[in-house]
């Protein structure tokens, strides 16, 4: 049975029932209107035809399909069905995609015994589960090795009174970027020149993404800067004010990111400069306090001061930290390998299961 049900004024603060919409749960309800285990269909919008499988008490909105199992059909085997059908392909063409639920009753489905329904869902939930279970042990991991690292971190860059302290802008040569005239398309069609914007300084190492690209034009007629390998930029700006990224390749910046490059390479290391900043970013976030727009400038950077050992110890304290680096990146990048690689396996045998 397909039913689309409406949504009254129901909430309020001792809500206990979750409410679900077209695109999963919007909130908690003082009542309900299903009970048991339900296929719910999103109905409206871009993720239209978007399936989830309810069980238990809920709220389901105006926005949402009830699929309620028949005598033949297990609730469960008929989520993997229609997931693996991609109902979004049978929504409306329209500004508002739209998934009519007569359209949806029209739909045919194969029906093998349920012997065999219970058997498909045993398997496929079998690899959800082993996929959940692998990814709350990697992020686990990762957690602890991220801790672990800002201990070493931290215990590395904190220095007793023999190592003296010196502003950035006294051993750093600082400056930013800038943005070349969005109008004129000589300054950005099939430009060349890798463009970076602050939402790159993650406070991760190295640069993961290019925000775009801009010409040679584009680079002569801005104040954007053509940056060597070894720099290191700090957000000025927004939700990343005080995050940092350390480029391994020549890249230019728009005017909310900073650069930072030693004035003297035998006096300043390259790699350290990039971990005693990492650890200026409290610095950044306290600006952020009160909830208001916090914005750094170029002065406030060249005032900042960091401890300055000599550039042998520089030299070890970031050798030591790029191992710590290394590895919880590993981490971070096989997360979501592995996950993905999981989920193949599971849309593979899913796609075997139930192409009758």
């Amino acid at each position: 049975m397909i039913q689309a049900v409406d949504i009254s004024d129901v909430q309020n603060s001792v809500s206990s029932y979750p409410c679900y919409g077209g695109n999963g749960i919007r909130g908690y309800v003082r009542v309900y209107n299903q009970n048991g285990t339900h296929v719910l269909i999103g109905r409206q919008g871009a993720l239209c035809g978007n399936v989830k499988r309810v069980n238990g008490k809920f709220y389901a909105t105006e926005h949402a399909v009830v699929v309620t199992a028949g005598d033949k059909v297990d609730i469960n085997w008929l989520f993997h069905l229609l997931e693996y059908m991609n109902l979004n392909q049978y929504a409306s063409k329209s500004a508002q995609p739209g998934l009519a639920v007569n359209n949806i009753e029209k739909l045919t489905i194969p029906l093998p015994p349920l012997p065999i329904q219970r058997e498909i869902v045993r398997i496929l939930d079998n690899f959800t589960e082993l996929t959940a279970e692998l990814t709350a042990e990697l992020t686990a991991e990762l957690t602890a090795r991220k801790k672990q690292y800002e201990y070493y971190r931290d215990e590395l860059l904190t220095f007793g009174d023999d190592v003296p302290m010196v502003a950035l802008g006294d051993v750093c040569s600082i400056g930013a970027g800038g943005t070349p005239a969005r109008g004129n398309a000589d300054y950005w069609e099939n430009g060349t020149i890798k463009w970076l914007g602050s939402t790159v300084c993650k406070n991760q190492k190295f640069v993961d993404e290019v925000t775009e690209y801009i010409t040679e034009k584009g680079l002569k007629n801005s104040s954007a800067k053509l940056l060597k390998s070894g720099t290191t930029l700090i957000a000025m700006v927004g939700a990343t004010i005080g995050k940092v990224a350390f480029l391994d390749f020549e890249a230019t910046t728009n005017q909310n990111v900073a650069a930072l490059y030693p004035k003297d390479e035998s006096d300043l290391d390259v790699a350290y400069l990039f971990y005693i900043c990492q650890n200026l970013f409290p610095v950044f976030e306290a600006l952020t306090s009160g909830g208001k727009l916090a914005i750094a400038n170029l002065s406030f950077i060249r005032g900042l001061r960091i401890p300055l050992p000599l550039l042998y110890k520089q030299k070890y304290i970031a050798s030591i930290l790029d191992r710590f680096d290394t590895l919880t990146n590993d981490i971070v990048s096989g997360l979501p390998a592995e996950i993905a690689a999981r989920q193949k396996q599971y849309e593979y045998y899913r796609d075997k299961l139930l192409a009758f």
